[in-house]
């Protein structure tokens, strides 16, 4: 059901406290299951009471507006009162205006939550609907499998040519930086339990965000931006390099990061876009003085976190619309990013690095940016996508060795 058909839809929603639950996962379904975790903490959703879908350029605009005005319309009884209770929905957005693929926000019929040590249940149903659904029950897992993910439209030589073309129109002054992706392909049996999948994210990588809505799945290090009662934070990470096979060439690893003249202008290139983005909604904002080291199971990152307090009322919603696309994930100048990537890349990146996460009734919410991940179709088809920074002085050989650090998560977890 798209967004016009469901503009006035009201819902009624009740949120109860639960005895702690500890493990969510099994909760959802095997096969489309939604889910926003990080270090066992988050909610998962089952079933859909809505779905609103959207396209082109003011997707997340729309998104926004049909959003306030569902809120607005539903009658709410909340008495935990925690960020992810009362009127939820899961998000996921497509990265190009120009993308066939749809943007959704699903409101789950059940929402099973869990944060600071405190469980809950939101029930949600239409307001013609007699009852409110029944809770699920936990459900065993399905059988293993292994996946071995090959080249998609976009080959390890091709990769490396596409580099080598980016950094031509770079030094030709065309565009400071531009992100180019590449894709690996696998098919999974339909019949095979999605879950599995993020259980092996959830527990590999803890300090990520791991995320499943409607088939994009996967483990975000980049919080693209998160509101809590007229506040907000962001991380933003550009600058990337392997991990050390031992403690002390693991620290040489972050030391060199740190000090690469190349990584260093490219994550500043994404500071920048990301503070023009949110200083025009912000009262404050601040920012930790120099990027830092950021360490994850597979590779180092270059950091910087945002703090800030909003000026304006926005919701989550909203500053995803201005931050979208960052320069973290496109480029500088945006446009000129965003149409080489159409050039150099013979594929719709879909949902990849597009805004992922949930929003609430009073638009408040979570989104990260869709990284680490998969795009996985009702036919078992399975996308996974990486990308790195393009800079002036890039090297193609080295950006597609970071290529394949960033698809481990995804390999991994599948194969």
């Amino acid at each position: 059901m798209t967004a016009i058909a469901t503009r006035v839809q009201a819902l009624t929603v009740e949120t109860t406290p639960l005895d702690d639950v500890r493990h969510i996962i099994p909760f959802t379904d095997a096969h489309r299951p939604l889910l926003w975790l990080r270090r066992g903490e988050g909610i998962a959703g089952f079933g859909e009471a809505l779905r609103l879908e959207f396209h082109g350029a003011d997707r997340i605009e729309q998104a926004s507006a049909v959003w306030k005005q569902l809120a607005a319309a539903s009658t709410v009884s909340d008495s935990v009162r925690m960020p992810g209770t009362g009127l939820v929905a899961f998000g996921t957005f497509a990265f190009d205006d120009e993308s066939s693929a749809t943007s959704v926000l699903i409101v789950p019929e059940i929402t099973l939550g869990r944060r600071d040590g405190r469980s809950w249940i939101t029930r949600t149903r239409r307001t013609d609907a007699h009852a409110m659904p029944a809770a699920p029950h936990p459900a065993p897992f399905g059988a293993e499998y292994r996946l071995t993910m090959l080249p998609g439209a976009l080959t390890r030589e091709a990769y490396k040519r596409a580099v080598g073309a980016a950094v031509e129109h770079i030094r030709a002054g065309e565009l400071e930086k531009v992100v180019l992706a590449r894709d690996l392909r696998a098919h999974l049996p339909i019949e095979s339990d999605v879950r599995r999948a993020l259980v092996e994210l959830a527990l590999g990588y803890p300090e990520c965000w791991t995320y499943a809505v409607d088939g994009m799945l996967g483990s975000s290090p980049e919080t693209l931006v998160r509101v809590h009662r007229g506040t907000l934070d962001a991380r933003v990470l550009a600058g990337t390099s392997a991990r050390g096979r031992d403690a002390e060439s693991d620290r040489a690893s972050a030391d060199e990061l740190l000090a690469s003249a190349k990584d260093v202008q490219e994550h500043a290139v994404a500071v920048r876009s990301v503070t023009d983005a949110l200083t025009p909604h912000a009262s404050s904002l601040q920012t930790t003085r120099a990027p830092f080291a950021l360490k994850l199971p597979n590779l180092w990152h270059l950091a910087t976190d945002f703090s800030g307090t909003l000026a304006d009322g926005s919701g989550s919603l909203d500053l995803v619309a201005a931050l979208h696309p960052t320069a973290a994930v496109a480029g500088t100048p945006t446009d000129a990013a965003l149409q080489l990537i159409r050039e150099l890349e013979p594929f719709d990146r879909e949902r990849y690095a597009g805004p992922v996460g949930w929003i609430g009734a009073d638009g408040d919410g979570e989104w990260a940016i869709a990284l680490r991940c998969a795009q996985l179709n009702p036919s078992g088809d399975i996308t996974a996508y990486a990308g790195c920074g393009i800079m002036a002085d890039s090297d193609p050989e080295r950006e597609l060795a970071e290529t394949k650090m960033k698809f481990r998560p995804i390999t991994e977890a599948f194969g």
